[in-house]
């Protein structure tokens, strides 16, 4: 494991990682949706680090990178830490590739077989960051002592982003 510290946009390194492992590991799997390319999506600063999504022909994921050697949490191969966000708390994977060092991340759709298009995904995975950095609204569900639900599960929570 080896830290990489990202001063630009690493979404060229992203692409490069994600192609690579597409050729060298998903080759041949039955999951893999034909229609769909690798992108990285929308990278951006967040609490000093690398915010985006990568869209495969077999996930789509949000991706941590460190962007600063402050705050960057590391975790470790395959150990999860939960994220907080303006939208909840979801959890991220430690990972490495040679291309980006360590890095985290969150598997938000596998498989990718219901995205008919590119650009359906990449819209979803748009929408899907927009969603996650904006804070649930007053319309939020409550429970029985009306307080608020602390955090929502991934699915429920590009259930109801979908649903607006």
């Amino acid at each position: 494991m080896s830290f990489r510290l990202h001063e630009r946009d690493p979404g060229d390194a992203v692409e490069q990682a994600f192609f690579r492992i597409q050729r060298e590991r998903m080759v041949d799997m039955p999951i893999l949706n034909p229609v769909l390319n690798v992108e990285a999506v929308d990278f951006q600063r967040w609490q000093g680090h690398w915010l985006g999504m990568v869209v495969t022909p077999w996930c789509m994921s949000l991706l941590l990178l460190p962007g600063s050697t402050e705050n960057w949490v590391s975790t470790g191969a395959n150990k999860r830490r939960f994220v907080n966000f303006p939208a909840g708390d979801f959890a991220f994977l430690g990972s490495h590739e040679p291309e980006l060092g360590d890095y985290q991340s969150c598997a938000l759709f596998s498989p990718m077989g219901k995205f008919t298009t590119q650009t359906e995904a990449v819209m979803t995975a748009r929408a899907s960051i927009s969603g996650l950095l904006t804070a649930p609204d007053s319309s939020m569900p409550v429970t029985d002592s009306n307080t608020e639900v602390p955090s929502l599960s991934r699915r429920r929570f590009f259930t109801l982003r979908r649903a607006r």
